[in-house]
């Protein structure tokens, strides 16, 4: 059984739970920040969000895929994902550049377990 789980602003985050494994969406919050820093930090902690609305966190995380417009400013978001994290169990992580709906300029999506 698939249970949906409200987004969190702005619409685009979004969180699915099917049976053990969680999938969220996350972009930044509104007011959106031309940092591709901030917009990482600010993305990353709404998947934590998310996680927790779903009963698991960032050390089950299975897989990540980030999309990003820059693929140039790729070592912002680098920085704000190695603070972000579980060093003792980093998922996988696919870095991919695409065109966002302005003024995003970051996506992330997350596989994790419960």
């Amino acid at each position: 059984m698939i249970t949906r789980f409200a987004g969190l602003t702005p619409t685009r985050s979004r969180a699915v739970a099917h049976d053990d494994l969680v999938f969220t969406v996350a972009v930044a919050p509104d007011p959106v920040s031309p940092s591709m820093y901030e917009q990482s930090a600010k993305a990353l902690a709404r998947i934590d969000e998310s996680l927790a609305l779903c009963g698991t966190d960032k050390s089950k995380i299975l897989s990540a895929i980030v999309y990003i417009t820059d693929i140039k400013r790729k070592g912002e978001m680098n920085r704000a994902w190695d603070e972000w994290v579980d060093t003792k169990n980093p998922p996988m992580r696919a870095c991919i550049g695409v065109d966002l709906e302005p003024p995003h300029i970051v996506e992330i999506v997350v596989t994790a377990v419960k």
